[in-house]
């Protein structure tokens, strides 16, 4: 009885699905005679057709466009409802024009040289240019992370940079929030990031998308907008209180920004690509100033490293073709490593578990490929070796 009830529902299921591609194809017939029929005179089917199907493409082109901007709107909002929740004070000064973060340090009593010093000794002030390298930022960016300055906000940017505005903005006061909070200056709750991680997820996605789309397509100079974006990104997290909130919400994204930015480094074919590589190449070393963001990241260069070796002796083997542009490339990924490795070792950080699974993975049978490429690619061999030996 059971058998033949699942054979009828098997027949039924069948009729429908027959049953729907015939309504289907009386349906698309249905269209091409009405096409037909309704064409103006002087237009051929094929033409008027064309011509209907731009205008319903232009139509659903407006109303995604429409529901963009009605989307950012809503994170505006939302952004704006979280921080007045978690400091109302701020969000009641800031609406006053020409109000900022300093201005509150300047109507409070408490010793403002300390905090003043505090945020202007910082390797993120945009003013310095001799501090920048490529991507706008500095090169030896080692202080500490209650030392990083959150620079004030441009509006005046590319149309490339407008959907980074806004989490830019909001990540900004957030940020500001955080050192007036720190000094005594403000009352603040960061518990209501727990309560609204919708905001604080799609604001961080934003920004590490608007960054993927830059680096995918770099223009230099580079704008001091994006400058600015970098060290907020990178102030996120390194502080020691915000930082947790991000990594548990937005971990996933990161690892994703993390992959697409060695992608990008791995498959730019262009000639003068090496300044996006060294501004690309900056931002990872920045992220490794995360403890968690830097065990993570470590492993995917030893996974990438190790491939790579393994791609290359084998080609060396058979006598085959390698791709130069590819060898080339996975230099940046050796740099980026050792210099990771070394900030590592020097701040005696311990391994996660899976990066150590990595490492093992990375030194098995390493000795036998750097022996068989030392004679031809010696310098990539010399790499391997110290990553062998730190």
């Amino acid at each position: 009885m059971y058998m033949f009830q699942c054979h009828l529902l098997s027949v039924q299921i069948k009729d429908g699905r027959e049953n729907q591609i015939w309504y289907l194809k009386i349906s698309k017939l249905a269209l091409a005679f009405a096409i037909i029929h309704s064409k103006p005179p002087g237009k051929s089917s094929k033409e008027y057709t064309e011509h209907l199907a731009k205008t319903v493409s232009e139509r659903d082109f407006g109303w995604k466009w429409k529901v963009e901007v009605l989307e950012a709107e809503v994170l505006r909002l939302r952004q704006e409802l979280l921080l007045n929740r978690i400091c109302p004070r701020f969000c009641l000064e800031n609406r006053k024009p020409g109000t900022s973060a300093e201005t509150l340090l300047n109507q409070e009593s408490i010793n403002p040289t300390n905090y003043s010093s505090q945020l202007e000794d910082s390797g993120c002030d945009v003013s310095n240019d001799s501090a920048f390298d490529s991507l706008g930022i500095a090169s030896d960016f080692h202080q500490s992370e209650h030392n990083v300055k959150v620079p004030p906000l441009n509006l005046c940017h590319s149309s490339k940079e407008q959907s980074l505005t806004a989490p830019v903005q909001f990540l900004q006061h957030l940020l500001e929030i955080r050192k007036l909070s720190e000094g005594g200056i403000l009352q603040a709750d960061f518990s209501e990031l727990e309560n609204d991680s919708f905001t604080i997820c799609n604001s961080v996605s934003q920004l590490l998308d608007g960054l993927t789309i830059f680096y995918n397509s770099p223009k230099f100079p580079v704008s001091n907008f994006l400058t600015e974006a970098v060290c907020v990104l990178v102030s996120l997290i390194t502080d020691t209180k915000l930082s947790n909130h991000v990594l548990k919400k937005c971990f996933k994204k990161l690892e994703e920004f993390k992959k697409n930015l060695i992608q990008i480094i791995l498959r730019n074919s262009s000639v003068n690509r090496f300044q996006a590589l060294h501004s690309v190449s900056e931002t990872l070393i920045l992220l490794g100033r995360n403890n968690i963001l830097r065990n993570s990241l470590i492993s995917l260069l030893l996974s990438e490293v190790r491939q790579f070796a393994e791609q290359l002796l084998q080609a060396h083997q058979v006598q085959s073709v390698y791709d130069i542009t590819q060898y080339e490339n996975i230099f940046p990924l050796c740099m980026i490593l050792e210099k990771l490795l070394q900030n590592k070792t020097e701040e005696n950080v311990s391994s996660s578990d899976y990066e150590g699974e990595e490492k093992i993975k990375f030194l098995k049978n390493l000795d036998q490929i750097i022996l068989h490429l030392s004679d031809e690619f010696p310098l990539f061999s010399l790499y391997l070796w110290r990553f062998c030996n730190p």
